[in-house]
């Protein structure tokens, strides 16, 4: 009897151990699952989602008060990821491309910007939207030695924002900026063309002064452009193309520190300025004139 119960002693001692290392081996294998059903997206295991307007109101504090625009932005894009397809969402998207341009994150001021024109098309917000896009390809415009895509863009966006909204603010706000970028682009073509000047391709020259008066009339860079036009065409000796682009330069500027050079160039060659009626640049202002 005593062997007997010293026997059932030591069974359950040892079912006991046997139970303990199973829940022990359980208990490490849960362990292990409930960081991997997390990761597996368990709905019972995600945390519940902030309030749309808690987040969107923390993300205001962030911009106005802790002036931390990009803080804020992704604060509203919280809002965004949580509550899709509410009027939370909506006005969290246009403040998120806001906060990115005063954050300085031009391109992902850009992404939301588009993001919201192309959701929201009939917002009143949408001219502003629009307006932040071509704000960003404005802001990023190079230095006029670098390639000026970015200027070309930012002329692109900023002339739908005067097309599309002309009569929100925006719009005189995107002509003045336009205007930037078209000097942007006519100096790029200066540049350019003195360079050939230099080296003497006459012809490459006067292609790039031919863009800067021709589709750039309203920049600073026109009157230079004639007188380097006056320049390529006495080197090519084109004697009356050369007597036109000074005479249309005295004649539309006459105070023109510019127009003095031309001069001096056509007197030097035995020539006065005067105008040519079939040459391109006289029929080119004579438009103008008539506009």
């Amino acid at each position: 009897m005593a062997a007997d119960q010293t026997t059932r002693s030591h069974l359950t001692v040892t079912g006991l151990a046997r139970g303990l290392a199973r829940l022990v081996a359980i208990c490490a294998l849960m362990l292990l699952l409930v960081p991997l059903a997390a990761c597996t997206g368990d709905k019972d295991l995600q945390l519940p989602d902030d309030p749309a307007d808690k987040l969107y109101n923390e993300g205001l504090f962030l911009l106005q008060n802790k002036k931390d625009p990009k803080a804020a932005a992704k604060k509203f894009e919280e809002v965004d990821r949580q509550h899709p397809y509410s009027d939370w969402a909506r006005k969290a998207l246009i403040m998120q491309a806001y906060a990115y341009y005063e954050a300085r994150e031009y391109d992902d001021s850009i992404s939301a910007a588009k993001r919201y024109v192309t959701l929201h098309p009939g917002s009143g917000d949408a001219a502003y939207a629009q307006f932040l896009i071509a704000s960003s390809y404005f802001e990023e415009i190079p230095d006029i030695t670098r390639d000026q895509a970015r200027t070309e863009k930012a002329m692109q966006a900023l002339e739908e924002v005067a097309r599309k909204y002309p009569a929100t603010e925006y719009a005189g706000s995107a002509k003045k900026k336009i205007e930037v970028a078209r000097d942007q682009l006519a100096g790029k073509e200066m540049l350019v063309g003195r360079w050939y000047l230099e080296r003497k391709d006459y012809t490459g020259a006067i292609n790039r002064f031919k863009t800067v008066v021709t589709q750039y009339q309203t920049t600073r860079h026109v009157e230079e452009a004639l007188m380097r036009l006056t320049e390529a065409y006495m080197a090519l000796g084109i004697v009356p193309e050369a007597q036109t682009a000074a005479a249309v330069l005295g004649h539309n500027f006459p105070d023109s520190p510019w127009y003095k050079d031309a001069y001096n160039l056509v007197r030097g060659g035995g020539a006065e300025p005067s105008e040519n009626k079939d040459s391109w640049l006289s029929r080119l202002f004579s438009k103008k004139k008539a506009a």
